[in-house]
């Protein structure tokens, strides 16, 4: 979008308008799960990074990160990145770009963050558009949430790990459209657990947790917030099921590194 334009937030009243987004983006209900003022002033002191997305003068996006240590390497830990409905498609990436330059000028090498495992368009733009790779699951991670869009399921999320100075992550940053730099047999791949439609709903037929071969296809569904809010039992299946899925691969050394959105399907 060329009418947006990104920019530092340094103000009080600024930090009032990165609250009201978190309200109308997630819609949480319980002010608990909400990052407040106070938060913002004490993390900006101390090297948090704040950029918001503006259309004129109105705030229409945000992009926030802290300090933190993995081990003994320090690292931007990005709790929130948010765009208004009437933004999406392309605003999001303009806040990771500018988080990301942000970054690199303090020195930093690495931001990660989580996401929930069974949001594809999630996992699209942070595996696909971004680079980032997967390697670290996180039970129930945020507790019960508020948030209209979490509410129902367990907060179960992958740890995105961007290593933004890679030749890898350049490459898919190249290429707006979705970078295809993909292995030629990547698509041949066996499946780890295949889908099929059922009730409106994809759903998944088995699950084989002894593959060894050296790529492997996990599925997922489109549409998993419509699904929590209106057939919970069968978001929660989906759940439990992936959640056994990418611990158990993950401990035998298995990353997540790419995703391939098949949208008319209806999975990825």
């Amino acid at each position: 979008m060329s009418n947006i334009h990104i920019r530092d937030l340094d103000s009080i009243d600024e930090y009032r308008q990165v609250v009201d987004l978190e309200h109308t983006i997630w819609g949480y209900t319980d002010s608990g799960d909400v990052v407040t003022v106070p938060v913002f002033i004490i993390t900006m002191k101390r090297g948090a990074i704040l950029v918001g997305a503006f259309n004129g003068p109105r705030m229409v996006g945000f992009a926030w990160s802290i300090v933190g240590m993995k081990g003994r390497q320090p690292l931007q830990w990005s709790h929130m990145t948010g765009v208004l409905p009437a933004y999406r498609g392309g605003v999001g990436m303009q806040l990771k770009l500018a988080q990301r330059d942000r970054a690199l000028a303090r020195g930093y090498d690495l931001i990660e963050w989580t996401f929930d495992p069974l949001q594809s368009l999630n996992a699209h733009f942070n595996l696909t558009k971004l680079g980032a790779v997967v390697e670290e699951y996180a039970e129930n991670f945020y507790g019960e949430s508020t948030s209209t869009l979490h509410r129902g399921t367990p907060t179960d999320r992958l740890v995105a790990h961007w290593r933004i100075r890679e030749p890898r992550v350049a490459r898919h940053l190249a290429l707006p459209t979705g970078p295809p730099v993909r292995p030629d047999d990547a698509g041949e791949a066996p499946v780890v657990n295949p889908t099929t439609v059922s009730r409106h709903w994809r759903t998944i037929v088995s699950a084989d947790l002894a593959m060894e071969s050296r790529r492997l296809q996990v599925e997922i569904p489109m549409g998993f917030t419509e699904m929590q809010q209106r057939e919970p039992e069968v978001a929660l299946e989906w759940r439990l099921r992936t959640r056994e899925i990418f611990e158990t691969y993950f401990a035998r050394g298995y990353r997540a590194v790419d995703f391939v959105l098949q949208r008319e399907a209806g999975f990825g």
